[in-house]
């Protein structure tokens, strides 16, 4: 069966598009068959980040290897069983017609809640959760005191992660190995970068997640993103001279996708 990377939180600008394109990108290049689900039906940026490159690629008669884009199929309301969620229905489907020709599936959720991402989230063998480096986006995984060291509950989205915990332990499937990322940190060591590391770490341990390193902010996933293109791909398109800052943003790639320690990956780029 393929493994399944679920990519969420419920908070929009967190890179969640960003990094499902470059892990999706890695994993194909290293000779896995991936596909590609993005499960944001009005936004569709992973959808669309996709398809650029389809375009790209396409354009410029190049063989760039990348995931496959999977559509969620349309489902007619009379074909539906009594009180089967439509949504249920059409990833299903989607999943059923991409698990057997893939090693990984990586599932792009939207930035708030819905039945598409909550049953997603049960799905997952990994879950990534891109976390923007400040106290703001740590609210989405739990309430803090006014100093940021001292948790006081849990969010909405950690609950919805227990519950898709519980459902999979209900069903005996395999934990769900949740890794948060610290995404888009600044190049400076700052006292709200040292407070943030001690509040994920401490939390790690009392609700059950790994902390693994994103990506700085770089101006380069802006500019990548119009041609689908990722950080492993600028060599193949002529770009002979990689910047310091292009090098740095490739190692960070090397260095998530080790810590992501996924079945049967040796990173090798």
């Amino acid at each position: 069966m393929a493994h399944i990377i679920v990519v969420g939180n419920e908070k929009g600008g967190a890179g969640k598009s960003t990094v499902s394109m470059h892990v999706a990108t890695a994993l194909a290049r290293m000779g896995h068959p991936t596909c590609a689900l993005d499960l944001d039906l009005r936004q569709r940026s992973f959808g669309r980040y996709a398809e650029n490159r389809a375009r790209f690629v396409e354009r410029e008669g190049l063989d760039l290897l990348g995931p496959r884009l999977v559509e969620l199929p349309e489902v007619a309301e009379a074909d539906l069983r009594p009180g089967e969620n439509v949504y249920d229905r059409r990833l299903a489907a989607a999943m059923a017609g991409a698990e057997p020709d893939n090693d990984f599936i990586v599932i792009d959720c939207p930035g708030s809640h819905t039945r598409l991402s909550q049953v997603a989230h049960s799905l997952a063998d990994t879950l990534i959760t891109p976390l923007n480096d400040s106290f703001i986006d740590f609210d989405l995984l739990a309430r803090t005191d006014a100093d940021g060291q001292k948790v006081l509950g849990p969010s909405v989205y950690s609950e919805m992660v227990w519950n898709a915990r519980q459902l999979r332990a209900q069903a005996g499937l395999r934990p769900i190995d949740w890794v948060v990322l610290r995404n888009r940190v600044g190049a400076q060591q700052m006292v709200n970068k040292e407070k943030m590391g001690r509040a994920l770490d401490a939390l790690a341990k009392r609700i059950g997640f790994r902390v693994a390193p994103g990506f700085n902010e770089r101006v380069i996933f802006r500019e990548l993103f119009p041609r689908g293109l990722t950080l492993l791909d600028l060599r193949d398109i002529g770009v002979k001279g990689l910047n310091i800052s292009n090098i740095a943003a490739r190692q960070e790639l090397r260095d998530l996708v080790k810590a992501l320690n996924l079945p049967g990956v040796a990173v090798s780029f």
